[in-house]
């Protein structure tokens, strides 16, 4: 499996702020990120048939570039980075243990996840969306995407 690759609106406060939140919980690196307003992105979404204007929109793409990949939309991608926060894999060989995740904090990605999952679609896309039409409103937008730290720069694309 190659990495999944988070399609975030780069100049987003909520959006720079769920990057943040994901890489504090990915210290193995498992998770790649592009902003839509990225060449990356707007191949992907292309090859999905998705117009690349379309901000409003979180994505993950699971299998990039290989025969089964998949476009993951709204809560649906909500879920898979939930659910892979909650993997083992995500907690690198050899470090300390302290470094990484705790079993408690992955258990509760996973429960997360399961909760959202038993709603049905049309509802947590309902709810996405409400918050999704105010986050700018809510949680700020930048004039320009945010500059990610040289420890993480690897794992941005575009």
């Amino acid at each position: 499996m190659s990495h999944p690759i988070l399609l975030y609106d780069g100049v987003c406060g909520l959006c720079n702020r769920l990057v943040r939140f994901v890489l504090r919980r990915d210290p193995a690196g498992v998770f790649r990120f592009a902003s839509l307003q990225s060449a990356v992105a707007g191949k992907v979404l292309t090859r999905h048939g998705v117009a690349a204007s379309e901000l409003d929109t979180v994505y993950v793409v699971v299998d990039a570039q290989l025969p089964g990949e998949r476009l993951l939309a709204r809560s649906d991608a909500v879920i898979f980075i939930l659910t892979q926060l909650g993997r083992a894999e995500l907690r690198p060989a050899g470090q300390q243990r302290a470094a990484v995740p705790t079993q408690a904090t992955a258990t509760i990605w996973r429960v997360g996840a399961v909760l959202l999952s038993i709603l049905p679609r049309a509802i947590r896309d309902w709810g996405y969306g409400m918050i999704a039409r105010n986050r700018y409103r809510m949680f700020g937008r930048y004039d320009t995407c945010p500059m990610p730290s040289e420890e993480t720069r690897d794992r941005f694309l575009g």
